[in-house]
C-alpha cells in the first residue's frame, strides 16, 4: 500500500531556508537557490510542498525531473518553469538537477506596478508539460538576468536596492513573454494540430448539442479534452489566430444561435436556454456584443 505524501504549506521564503538547511536568505522575500538544493534537507520523495510565493526556475539539460500538479517534467532539453503561490511542486530523481530557481514573495513586488502585471502572465499558469524550451541565445539572455539579479542580492541593501531587483524581475518576465511568443510560432505544426482538435470538439458540442446537459461550454472543458492548461490553450489560440479561446467559443455560439433564430420559432428565451444559458438576459448581451444586433432584430432582418 502506498503512502500518503506528506503536504508541506511554506508561506515565507525565511522558512523554506530552513527546511532545506540553507543559509538565511540574503533578502527575506527575494532569494535565488541552486535547484540541486531543493531536494535536500527534510524533504523526501514522499513528500510535496506548496509554496505562498512565486517561483522562476532555469532547469538546465538533465535526467532530473520535477512534479507539478498531475505531471512531470523531464528536462532532456533544459528550458523554464514558472509556478505561482499555492500550487504543488515535487522532486524526483535528483541525479543531474542542474539550474536556479527565484522565489519572489509577493510582499516585494505589491507596490510596484508588477504586483499586479505578474498576474498577467499566463505562464504562471501552464502546466508541467507547456514549459518554455530556450535556444542556445536565450539561455545566455535568462542566465545573464539571474546573474544580475544574484549580484545585486550579493551588495548591501540600500534604499535603491529593491527598485533595481524589481527591474530586473520585469526584464526577465518580459523576455520570457517574448520567448513564449517565439516557442508558439517554432511549434507551428503542434499548435495547429490542436487547433483542428480545438474545432472538431467545438463543432461536436454544439452538432450533439450538448449544452443541452452540460450548460455553456467552458474554456476549461476542451483544455481538459485537449489535455492541456486553459491558459496554454487561450495563448495559443490568439498566437495563430488572434483570439482567445474564450472567444472562439463564443463564435461557434453565435453561430448556433443564428441557426436557431433562423430555421426555428423558438422564442429567444427558449434558444437561451437551449444553449445553456442560465439568463436570457446574458444570452441577449453576448449576442448584441458579437453582431451589434439584438437577437429579435437579427430574426427580423433575416426575415
Amino acid at each position: 500500500m502506498s503512502k500518503e505524501k506528506i503536504l508541506y504549506k511554506i508561506n515565507s521564503i525565511s522558512e523554506l531556508h530552513h527546511l532545506l538547511k540553507l543559509p538565511p536568505p540574503k533578502h527575506p522575500l527575494l532569494s535565488k537557490v541552486e535547484n540541486s538544493q531543493l531536494i535536500v534537507g527534510d524533504f523526501s520523495p514522499a513528500q510535496s510542498i506548496v509554496l505562498g510565493f512565486y517561483g522562476i526556475s532555469y532547469k538546465a539539460s538533465t535526467t532530473g525531473k520535477m512534479g507539478y500538479g498531475q505531471g512531470y517534467y523531464d528536462f532532456d532539453e533544459g528550458g523554464m518553469i514558472y509556478t505561482a503561490p499555492g500550487q504543488i511542486v515535487e522532486a524526483h530523481d535528483s541525479t543531474g538537477y542542474i539550474g536556479y530557481t527565484l522565489f519572489i514573495h509577493p510582499d516585494f513586488i505589491q507596490n510596484y506596478p508588477l504586483g499586479i502585471n505578474i498576474k498577467k502572465c499566463g505562464f504562471f499558469s501552464y502546466d508541467i508539460n507547456e514549459a518554455l524550451h530556450l535556444s542556445e541565445s536565450e539561455r545566455e539572455v535568462i542566465l545573464g538576468l539571474f546573474a544580475d539579479i544574484d549580484n545585486e542580492l550579493n551588495m548591501s541593501i540600500d534604499e535603491t536596492s529593491q527598485d533595481v531587483l524589481v527591474s530586473y524581475i520585469e526584464v526577465l518576465l518580459n523576455y520570457s513573454k517574448r520567448f513564449y511568443k517565439r516557442q508558439f510560432i517554432t511549434r507551428k505544426t503542434i499548435n495547429h494540430d490542436l487547433l483542428a482538435q480545438m474545432e472538431h470538439l467545438l463543432n461536436a458540442y454544439f452538432s450533439k448539442e450538448i449544452f443541452l446537459t452540460d450548460g455553456l461550454p467552458t474554456v476549461d472543458y476542451f483544455a481538459d479534452k485537449l489535455h492541456i492548461s486553459p491558459r496554454y490553450l487561450s495563448d495559443m489560440l490568439r498566437s495563430l489566430t488572434g483570439q482567445s479561446a474564450r472567444q472562439h467559443i463564443h463564435e461557434k455560439l453565435i453561430e448556433k444561435a443564428k441557426e436557431y433564430l433562423s430555421t426555428t420559432s423558438l422564442s429567444v428565451a427558449e434558444i437561451a436556454y437551449r444553449l445553456g444559458f442560465e439568463r436570457p438576459q446574458s444570452f441577449n448581451k453576448i449576442f448584441k456584443q458579437k453582431t451589434e444586433l439584438s437577437p429579435l432584430a437579427f430574426r427580423a432582418s433575416f426575415n
